[in-house]
């Protein structure tokens, strides 16, 4: 559906251009007549468009390029509303003549001319009111161009102008026109109005139609821009050109060109919003209806009744109004006779005013319809009323004027007997008019008030003009316009199928406009809101991003808290490093019990078995320490697990470096008598250890008193809250991870230099694999760690610390624990090979031996491993040995 704004200002006070034509053209002028009240204190001037025009060019045809016209110098347009305005005019001047309260020391007259809707007879007429004794004011024009060039002719005058129907928001301007007041709103607000009713309604793609004339090019142009700013914009504009014919050149005329144009063109489906200028033509229906059922439009504020105004109407006589032109005229032209004396000298449409009958006398308004006497509409003629009130109430207030506070130079007051023009206008009277309070601004315009009307089809297929909301400008923001549905419910189900009006459809919430360059406004493509952004309305224009806190939802269209991450005993990740964790621990334990059982045989003793103990215990705590990277991080808990990591594995490798120096220094000392054992004692081993580890703990120490770690809620991360531990220190971190590498660095090379040594030793070569697997684990372990994020970092840590504990626990005592859980393995070349494992585990005792004495540690070998279960050959052997050595001895 498209909205169709016939907008503002299908007006005939809309064409100065062609009235100016047709006076250049032809030079007549025939609307010379007047109607006044010679008696009053004070006298008010009226210009009413009685006729339309004193020149009539019944066609005008436009071509591309030339025009037709078509000339009948006979014919004039009655415009009966007018005489209708005019006599409220009248009416409201004898009510306060008649009144006690208001101007009691004073009488009012008026003298009014018909301007006939054109510029030079409207300034004639203005000059013969202002000729002599001047008016003090002029109520008039209808016409915003007739009233503008009446300021300009009036203006050396001084004499202030009151409009009753001119809407151009150009009047306000008070430094062009300062003597210029009216009753009738500003298209400002009319314009206001319109946007805000298309936005309620939610129709963005609006046509926007008027006819030709450098004002409807101007209200359409600021419509536009009020408009933009609710986000509607025009899918076309267009103007028709104005074509003049034999009916009435009034707006309802000129809509039934443009409707006939629609007809031809077979258009339908157009929701029509109607400026005041045609929101109440009711005779466009007859014709039209179809195409006008759910029009809705603003009309100016309607008096529901003027007391005593359709009687006054009403009430004329033949034998009163012959000697009125206006009063004939309309007489005759309404019952097609001719009145006896009238003063009325022509005829229209083209009849002979001299063939008609004489009237009977009889005739009664009240038996026939005229627009003149209908006051079911009373618009224009209540702005009428409220003008002549407007004077009035000055007047009442120059009356009641204290002299020394006076509006003019030094505080005096103006004389209401002996007034001048100019002295009114300093005078802007708030008043109250049927029971509405009348107020202006400092412009002189009223405060806007429209009726809201809709167009609803009868079940007989009458119209109904049905007032469905009002615009208010006197109310707050965003309250101006007031619209009842549950009037509209009717209109809205004709209209459910063309309810719409949009360029794009609207962007639900979760996205955003985006402009389509080149295209209007309401022209647009719909993009979700970026990561981390959110938009909870529909047309948004931006989307807002989240708080660190929250983050949005699935739609986009709602910020929720972020998910909490850590490495938790409740998931299975942790669930499983925890047991692993648990289980190395009880790995190590169980080892260290084996070895404490057999703790008494030389291959338990020939391994250091002191250190043995140590690196076991420590490598315990290694796997335990992993369990305190699970769970939530809390400030001791992160001040606690870096420490602990770094001094533990210095422990481990401490030992396994400890154990690796006595193991080569023992077998590279093979001179009887070497004193180099004595600087490898049991002392020295557990210094070495201590000293190795002292180092970790000054780096720790330092660490956790310069910038130790702490818990960090990290919200760089999308849908994630990372509950972590963060260094504080990198340098205390790396140095501490860099000191471990050193130690392995130093154990790896002496375990290199221990690689010659006798094969059924070989200690050392699983002591160079465990530390290449340390090596491994590790090295790996520092890019992963760098470019993991969350939980899988702490996991890569723990998986670290056990992958590295694991290795060397495998690669150095699983050998062993084999070996002393399974004593059946030593055979007797085996038990004659390891006198070397002998020799070394007694130099490690502090024992000096000698290697030549081949029997001898033969003999101690055999009575070391008597408790083993081997074959009694082997038992043989041994007792053999014995006796020999005894025998010598």
């Amino acid at each position: 559906m498209l909205v169709v704004l016939h907008h503002l200002l299908l007006k005939n006070k809309h064409m100065p251009i062609f009235e100016n034509m047709f006076a250049s053209l032809f030079g007549v002028v025939v609307c010379r007549r007047f109607q006044s009240t010679p008696y009053g204190d004070v006298v008010i001037g009226g210009l009413f468009p009685l006729h339309y025009s004193p020149i009539i060019l019944t066609w005008i045809c436009v071509y591309y390029l030339f025009m037709h016209v078509c000339v009948d110098f006979n014919i004039h347009i009655y415009f009966s509303r007018a005489l209708r305005w005019m006599q409220t005019m009248t009416f409201a001047i004898n009510e306060i003549n008649q009144r006690s309260d208001l101007l009691p020391q004073l009488k009012l007259g008026f003298h009014i001319r018909d301007s006939c809707n054109d510029i030079s007879v409207s300034q004639r007429a203005a000059l013969l009111l202002v000729n002599g004794q001047p008016e003090i004011v002029i109520i008039g024009d209808a016409a915003s161009g007739l009233s503008m060039a009446l300021l300009r002719s009036l203006g050396s005058f001084h004499i202030p102008l009151v409009s009753y129907f001119a809407s151009c928001s150009c009047l306000s301007n008070q430094r062009d026109f300062p003597t210029f007041m009216r009753t009738m709103p500003s298209d400002t607000f009319q314009i206001r109005a319109l946007a805000q009713l298309v936005r309620y309604f939610g129709w963005t793609w609006v046509g926007v139609i008027g006819m030709e004339s450098d004002y409807a090019r101007f209200a359409i142009q600021l419509f536009l821009q009020e408009s933009v700013q609710y986000g509607v914009c025009a899918a076309y504009t267009h103007v028709y050109p104005i074509v003049l014919s034999q009916q009435a050149l009034d707006d309802e005329s000129e809509m039934n060109y443009i409707l006939r144009a629609i007809r031809r063109q077979n258009i339908t489906g157009l929701q029509w919003i109607a400026s005041e200028a045609w929101s109440t033509a009711k005779s466009l229906w007859e014709e039209f209806g179809d195409l006008l059922t759910g029009t809705l439009g603003f009309a100016i504020r309607r008096a529901d009744v003027i007391p005593g105004l359709k009687q006054h109407l009403t009430s004329l006589r033949p034998s009163s109004i012959h000697k009125s032109a206006f009063l004939a005229e309309f007489w005759e032209e309404t019952f097609n006779c001719r009145l006896n004396g009238s003063v009325n000298s022509h005829s229209h449409m083209g009849d002979n005013y001299l063939d008609r009958l004489p009237c009977k006398g009889t005739e009664d308004l009240n038996d026939v319809y005229s627009a003149y006497s209908d006051v079911t509409q009373l618009r224009v003629s209540y702005n009428v009323y409220k003008a002549v009130y407007l004077v009035a109430h000055a007047l009442q207030d120059m009356s009641n004027c204290i002299v020394g506070q006076g509006p003019l130079p030094n505080g005096t007051c103006a004389d209401p007997k002996n007034v001048k023009p100019w002295q009114v206008r300093l005078i802007r009277a708030n008043f109250s008019s049927l029971g509405e309070k009348v107020n202006f601004d400092q412009n002189g315009d009223p405060i806007a008030y429209y009726d809201l009307m809709n167009w609803q089809r009868m079940p007989d297929g009458s119209l109904h003009l049905v007032k469905v909301g009002f615009y208010d400008d006197a109310s707050s923001a965003g309250r101006s316009l007031v619209i009842n549905d549950s009037c509209l419910s009717e209109w809205l189900n004709f209209a459910s199928q063309a309810s719409r009006s949009v360029c794009s459809d609207s962007c639900p919430p979760g996205s955003r406009i985006a402009r389509r360059k080149g295209e209007p406004i309401c022209c647009f493509d719909c993009v979700p809101c970026a990561e981390g952004e959110v938009s909870n309305m529909t047309d948004s224009l931006e989307c807002s991003r989240c708080s660190e806190e929250t983050w949005p939802n699935k739609g986009r269209d709602l910020c929720i808290p972020k998910t909490i991450e850590f490495l938790s005993y409740n998931e299975l990740m942790g669930i499983v490093l925890c047991v692993v964790s648990v289980l190395g621990a009880c790995i190590s334990l169980s080892i260290l019990a084996i070895f404490f059982t057999y703790k008494h045989t030389p291959l338990v003793r020939a391994n250091n078995m002191e250190l043995s103990f140590l690196l076991l215990v420590f490598l315990a705590v290694c796997f335990l320490v992993g369990l305190l990277f699970i769970g939530e991080p809390s400030d001791w808990l992160c001040r606690i697990r870096y420490p602990a990591f770094g001094i533990s594995f210095a422990l481990c490798i401490s030992c396994l470096l400890a154990k690796t120096v006595v193991v080569l220094m023992a077998f590279r000392s093979t001179l009887p008598g070497s004193n180099v054992m004595k600087w490898f004692g049991p002392n020295q081993q557990r210094a070495s250890v201590l000293l190795g580890t002292a180092v970790q703990v000054i780096i720790c120490v330092i660490w956790l008193l310069t910038s130790p770690p702490h818990v960090n809620n990290n919200t760089d991360y999308s849908a994630t809250i990372i509950i972590e531990c963060v260094t504080g220190s990198e340098v205390g971190f790396w140095c501490v991870l860099g000191y471990i590498g050193i130690l392995a660095c130093m154990c790896f090379l002496m375990a290199f230099l221990a690689r010659k040594l006798p094969d059924n030793f070989n200690e050392a070569k699983f002591i160079t694999f465990s530390m290449l697997i340390f090596f491994a684990v590790w090295i790996t372990f520092i890019p992963v760690y760098v470019s993991t994020a969350g939980k899988y970092t702490v996991a890569v840590h723990i998986f670290a610390i056990l992958a590295s504990a694991f290795g060397l626990l495998f690669c150095i005592f699983a050998p062993k624990c084999y070996m002393s859980v399974c004593p059946s393995i030593f055979s007797p070349t085996f038990i004659r090979s390891t006198s070397h494992l002998v020799g070394v585990m007694l130099r490690t005792q502090g024992i000096a031996v000698s290697f030549k004495n081949r029997e001898r540690l033969e003999m101690l070998h055999c009575s070391k491993l008597k408790h083993f279960n081997i074959s009694a050959k082997q038992h043989q052997q041994c007792n053999f040995r014995n006796q020999r050595f005894s025998s010598q001895k």
